[in-house]
């Protein structure tokens, strides 16, 4: 076989291109190798000993904690030579992993000294709808017979209506039921849940102090009194101060992550190219 023709063989060429990667990669290797060092610090080993000991609640033995040491340089020695391999581009998993340290810094480096009073009222001020009690009714009720046609409804709320008015014990009357014959201070929205949406609704606007009736819920018809409606009210920042802080903090470490991205967002001009045959997203 003449010289130009076997320089023209493909398989010549894929010999080839593969010894100069061999041959890079050694280069490559041993003069970073040189250079490399491990260094398991004291720290290191007793975070080690800590983890062990939360997960088994006893301290490792002495042949347990050189696995673990053992364990811990593998890791690095394996890392190393990935990264050295460029086996961390373009891994989504590794980047959503930095990219969340990276959160976590950010969020980090703009810690504040705990919040004071007048910063908890402000905020719980900015954001009321977190905050806010709901409504809180209290009511007495009668529940009817079920089954009654339309047509003696009207007679026998007229009934109950005419006994209470003599002084009759509510829980005397109409069908016996499990349903609590008083609720006290309950929310509006457990009121919805317990008896139905409708009501609830209806019960707003009944007179205070006042049988009423027929009110319709999710088990059938009652005669109602309403005895208290409070409204919904933000509650002191005593009261809730526990929550108010968490809140507080979730939102300041949000919005420090936010602007640390903004930062570092500016210092890159983005491209989209678009894919084939479709017009490029607009970049934020």
């Amino acid at each position: 076989m003449s010289t130009d023709r076997l320089l023209r063989e493909p398989i010549l060429h894929f010999l080839l291109i593969g010894v100069a990667l061999f041959v890079g990669y050694g280069f490559v290797s041993r003069d970073r190798s040189e250079g490399d060092r491990i260094v398991v610090s004291r720290a290191v080993v007793d975070d080690l000993a800590r983890q062990y000991r939360a997960r088994w609640n006893r301290p490792p033995g002495d042949d347990e904690l050189a696995g673990l040491v053992e364990a811990h340089v593998r890791d690095e020695v394996m890392f190393r030579e990935g990264v050295a391999l460029g086996l961390d581009r373009d891994d989504p998993v590794i980047k959503r992993r930095v990219r969340q340290k990276l959160e976590l810094i950010a969020e980090e480096a703009l810690a504040a000294d705990a919040p004071t009073d007048a910063q908890l009222a402000a905020f719980m001020e900015a954001h009321a709808d977190r905050f806010r009690r709901p409504p809180r009714l209290s009511f007495e009720q009668v529940l009817l017979e079920a089954g009654l046609p339309e047509s003696r409804v009207d007679a026998a709320v007229a009934a109950v209506l005419e006994a209470l008015g003599r002084g009759a014990d509510p829980s005397t009357l109409g069908a016996a039921t499990l349903l609590p014959g008083r609720v006290d201070g309950l929310a509006l929205d457990l009121v919805a849940r317990d008896f139905g949406a409708g009501f609830a609704q209806r019960l707003q606007a009944l007179p205070r102090g006042q049988w009423s009736g027929p009110v319709r819920s999710g088990f059938g018809l009652h005669v109602v009194r309403v005895t208290e409606l409070v409204p919904a009210e933000l509650p002191p920042l005593d009261a809730v101060r526990a929550t108010v802080v968490r809140e507080w903090e979730l939102d300041r470490r949000q919005r420090s992550a936010e602007d640390a991205y903004r930062r570092m967002r500016a210092r890159y001009a983005v491209t989209i190219e678009p894919g084939g045959g479709e017009s490029a997203p607009k970049t934020p």
